[in-house]
């Protein structure tokens, strides 16, 4: 490459820069805020919040593990405690979607096995067609014919009337 004749048109730049000296004794103002920041409002808030997650590690609670405890049914209750049937109501329905998610579940579990064994679901689903069976005749036997407004005594009085039914099929069997 031939010798540039003017140079001094083409000026390199020095290699180091000096550092720019400063003009004032004061502080960086904005380090000055950054630094009482820290001290008045993140420490204490972190101190806080770490204090609390040290109290909360101490004794989880786990609200999806909630566990309610069983009330008297609705043939316990006295006439005219009407906490009582109230309570008993809504342990009837927590009881009733226990017993259809249980459904759900069951029959999941059967279109799952279904889909994975293809053409020989007869024989290697069987064991899951007779719990689909047995849980769906146990939920149909207690809920079945009660309806969307059924409720605890419908459905206690359809108990009784099942219990009445068997012990007069019994006595005539047994004659």
């Amino acid at each position: 490459m031939p010798e540039d004749p003017e140079w001094e048109a083409y000026k390199v730049p020095p290699t180091r820069t000096p550092e720019g000296e400063r003009i004032t004794s004061f502080p960086n103002p904005v380090a000055v805020l950054q630094t009482v920041f820290s001290y008045v409002v993140d420490r204490p808030v972190t101190f806080v919040r770490e204090w609390i997650e040290r109290q909360q590690a101490k004794n989880k609670y786990y609200y999806y593990h909630q566990k309610f405890r069983r009330v008297p049914d609705v043939s316990e209750c006295l006439e005219g405690d009407y906490v009582c049937f109230f309570e008993a109501e809504a342990q009837w329905r927590r009881d009733r979607m226990v017993d259809q998610e249980i459904v759900e579940i069951m029959r999941e579990r059967l279109g799952a096995c279904k889909q994975r064994e293809g053409p020989n679901e007869f024989q290697n689903c069987a064991k899951e067609m007779e719990q689909l069976a047995q849980v769906t005749k146990a939920y149909q036997e207690r809920y079945g014919d009660l309806g969307v407004h059924g409720n605890a005594k419908t459905c206690l009085m359809k108990q009784k009337h099942r219990m009445m039914e068997e012990r007069k099929a019994q006595a005539s069997a047994s004659q």
